[in-house]
């Protein structure tokens, strides 16, 4: 059977208990369906990037599943419908990742070998100034808007007039 990874958001305003009673009742639709949950993770409250209806937080849930689409597609068209539920997101897998998944692990236990030494960047760390670098690059008025100084071209776009408008 394939292989498939949920995640689904629920309001925020549901109780801890009622969050996992939704994992539990999903799971028992995928079980009564002819599949089977394989692993069960709640992931708690958590702030969202933008609201969705209304709503700024919510309770995400991660399943990790083996079943057929008929039992998915039941699934996900219950999620639909109920209205504790705001999003749903199923991506079919080769293989679950064995362990807990990145957002149950601690900040501590997580690999952060793949950043280089001394941050994002990398290496030495250059000097900063201020001011000083923008009359020589073309700064604001220079570059893309067509002009340098403001003084010298006339204003950002260097080839109007300073004949008055009509």
């Amino acid at each position: 059977m394939p292989l498939y990874e949920h995640v689904f958001i629920s309001r925020q305003d549901l109780s801890s208990a009622q969050a996992e009673g939704l994992i539990e009742h999903f799971a028992t639709v995928v079980a009564d369906n002819g599949g089977s949950i394989v692993e069960r993770e709640y992931w708690g409250v958590k702030t969202m990037a933008y609201k969705i209806n209304k709503n700024r937080k919510g309770h995400y849930a991660f399943l990790k599943s083996n079943a057929p689409s008929a039992a998915i597609q039941e699934m996900e068209r219950l999620m639909g419908l109920h209205e504790d539920v705001m999003r749903v997101l199923t991506i079919k897998v080769d293989a679950h990742v064995e362990g807990p998944s990145v957002q149950m692990q601690k900040r501590d236990e997580r690999d952060r070998g793949d950043r280089p030494e001394g941050g994002f960047g990398g290496g030495e760390r250059r000097e900063r100034s201020f001011g000083g670098d923008r009359e020589r690059s073309g700064g604001f008025g220079g570059g893309g808007f067509g002009g340098g100084d403001r003084e010298r071209s006339g204003g950002f776009g260097g080839e109007r007039s300073s004949a008055p408008r009509r």
